[in-house]
């Protein structure tokens, strides 16, 4: 908003289908390309991108006649797929700098900027803003800022690539842009030609009702764009609650490589809307459509939130490796569940937690190679039985702690219990400091009660006294069941161990002892 005057910016991608299509191969951007439609001989072109319209390639045209004008034209089928694609695309730029949309056309994004002067400075620092957005994800956008939708519109079409029009002077720069510089139906051109109009200030100098009487209801929506005016209410856009991305396929895909290729560029370019955004892929489900007719899915849950392809599509090879699908693959397209990218700081006392990049890797690498199901955060069950946990998707949340609540507390898995016990006394009250993971241990036995400990670091002591056994046991009712004795043993070097006796398997524990 200038002056109290509110202020609205078009972002339009010109030959759009052509652009969708060099988003998915951005080397074709290099070439004079077409999109057709039809098969030969009835195949005509139905866009054309700018170095194809240079050699006199326009819609319209049938193939035969597009390649005599321009024998280095290349020619693709449209995409559905990769045009709705591109359309979400550049709504997920636009989003990135204004919460208030309206999706007008496929290529074509109103972008409401009341608000942002304050935020991002003036209408053309935004405009230029909207273009790095959108060229972020792939697409080249002129964009247009008026005080309407229809001016906007016409400026983006007109002059520079960021074309702010002031309030003052809005109308005068709408009246001299020729007709001919904006899209009419062909019966309306005719029209205008006939009449004489050669400008848009030409068209808005007429009579309304009078247009509307003569050319009806498209007479009345050309004048009111000649006049800059705005008829429909403002249609905001909401963000669906998955990101996705497809391609169709020329040719057939029936072998992994050739698979993991079409993955990678697809998945390398919703991971740059996601990047654009600030977003990161929680989960991801694959859909392959085949040659059959019918499509073959696959989800994998990722172990941290991620937004490097290479990772994901290693993840998305083993999975479709395992299960892969019944016939050739001819469209493909990802579905994410995406959730905010998180900065996780560290405390003042903590280590430096990892970058989440390294951490991610660590994360892949870890699922590869022992499986999603064994990797994860673990949760303590509610439980008589000791150390009975389970594990739960890792979230990223679980950094370094305090150092308080480690270090003392832990103990060295093969820290020497013999010499830790030479400086410690029996005055005072004890703490008991469990080894994790518990270590075995040889106990020689008499009536059950120990009488002689050794373990694998050469300790050999005699048992001078012992109290127990505390007996734990449960799941009898399934095939998991557990039986465990615990003793607290005095050793003859001076040290106090808790011995842990397995009844179900008759081994003996390390497992705690008394400082």
């Amino acid at each position: 908003m200038v002056d109290g005057v509110s202020r609205i910016a078009c972002v339009r991608v010109e030959a759009f289908a052509a652009a969708a299509l060099e988003r998915c191969e951005p080397a074709l951007r290099e070439q004079p390309l077409a999109v057709v439609i039809g098969a030969p001989p009835g195949r005509r072109v139905v866009e054309a991108n700018a170095r194809a319209r240079a050699e006199a390639v326009r819609p319209g045209l049938s193939d035969a006649e597009a390649v005599v004008r321009c024998p280095a034209l290349v020619r693709r089928p449209a995409s559905a797929e990769a045009e709705a694609a591109a359309r979400h695309a550049l709504l997920d730029a636009c989003l990135t700098v204004s919460p208030r949309l309206e999706d007008a056309a496929p290529g074509i994004v109103h972008v409401d900027l009341g608000g942002l002067r304050r935020l991002l400075g003036a209408d053309t620092e935004i405009g230029r803003r909207l273009c790095r957005q959108a060229r972020a994800v792939g697409l080249e956008a002129r964009v247009g800022i008026a005080t309407s939708r229809a001016a906007a519109g016409v400026a983006a079409r007109v002059g520079p690539q960021v074309h702010a029009l002031a309030p003052a002077t809005e109308r005068a720069a709408l009246g001299v842009v020729p007709l001919a510089m904006l899209e009419w139906p062909a019966e309306l051109a005719a029209t205008f030609t006939r009449w004489g109009l050669a400008t848009l200030g030409d068209l808005a100098a007429l009579p309304r009702h009078g247009v509307g009487a003569r050319l009806g209801r498209a007479g009345l929506a050309a004048h009111d764009l000649a006049a800059g005016v705005d008829r429909a209410p403002f249609r905001p856009w909401t963000a669906p609650p998955f990101w996705e991305e497809a391609q169709g396929l020329e040719w057939e895909i029936t072998t992994l490589p050739a698979l993991v290729a079409v993955l990678t560029r697809v998945l390398e370019r919703l991971c740059a809307r996601l990047t654009a955004a600030h977003l990161v892929i929680d989960a991801l489900e694959v859909r392959l459509a085949l040659v059959s007719g019918g499509h073959h899915t696959r989800s994998i849950a990722l172990a941290a939130p991620l937004a490097e392809p290479a990772s994901i599509v290693a993840l998305l090879a083993l999975e479709i490796e395992a299960h892969p699908p019944p016939a050739a693959i001819v469209a493909v397209a990802l579905s994410a569940r995406v959730i905010p990218r998180r900065v996780a700081p560290s405390g003042l006392w903590q280590p430096p937690a990892p970058a989440p990049r390294d951490l991610a890797t660590v994360l892949t690498r870890l699922t590869l190679l022992v499986g999603g199901t064994n990797v994860g955060t673990p949760v303590v069950i509610d439980s008589h039985r000791p150390d009975d946990y389970t594990l739960a998707p890792f979230d990223g949340d679980a950094v370094a702690g305090d150092p308080a609540a480690v270090g003392d507390d832990l103990a060295e898995p093969n820290a020497d219990p013999a010499a830790d016990g030479a400086a410690r006394t029996s005055a005072g009250p004890l703490a008991l400091r469990r080894l994790r993971p518990p270590r075995r241990v040889e106990v020689d036995t008499h009536d059950g009660r120990p009488t002689r400990v050794r373990d694998t670091l050469g300790l050999d002591a005699a048992v001078e006294t012992c109290a127990g056994p505390w007996r734990l046991s449960g799941h009898w009712w399934d095939t998991n069941a557990w039986a465990r004795d615990e003793w607290d043993v005095a050793l003859s070097d001076r040290t106090v161990w808790r011995l842990a006796h397995d009844r179900l398997t008759n081994l003996w524990f390390l497992d705690a002892l008394y400082d």
